[in-house]
């Protein structure tokens, strides 16, 4: 099959999905343990996604200069410094490793 296609299917079912997120009851969203489950989804969605996009190159695991901008960004954060100062830090970091030779 022709890729758009395939990519009009997952917009369909994507759209699809958000829809039917309508027809839960109210009832069921303002359950305290929905909201839990929700907010322990979130977090472990987000930290698997920034480990995959940190440890791996296609389908090899790598370590190079994104694990330096990952931890100086850990610390900016761990330090309460502003959203811009962690991005910056984390440039910076990746940027000095790459210069020492980090791939």
């Amino acid at each position: 099959m022709n890729l758009w296609i395939w990519i009009l299917v997952a917009c369909l079912l994507s759209y699809l999905t958000k829809l039917a997120g309508y027809l839960v009851p109210a009832r069921l969203m303002e359950n305290p343990r929905m909201t839990r489950v929700a907010g322990t989804l979130t977090i472990g969605l987000l930290a698997s996604l920034t480990a995959v996009n940190t440890f791996s190159s296609g389908q090899a695991l790598v370590v190079d200069a994104r694990l330096a901008a990952l931890l100086a960004a850990a610390v900016a954060l761990w330090l309460r410094a502003p959203f811009l100062v962690v991005v910056l830090a984390g440039a910076a970091a990746a940027a000095l490793a790459r210069f020492l030779g980090a791939a």
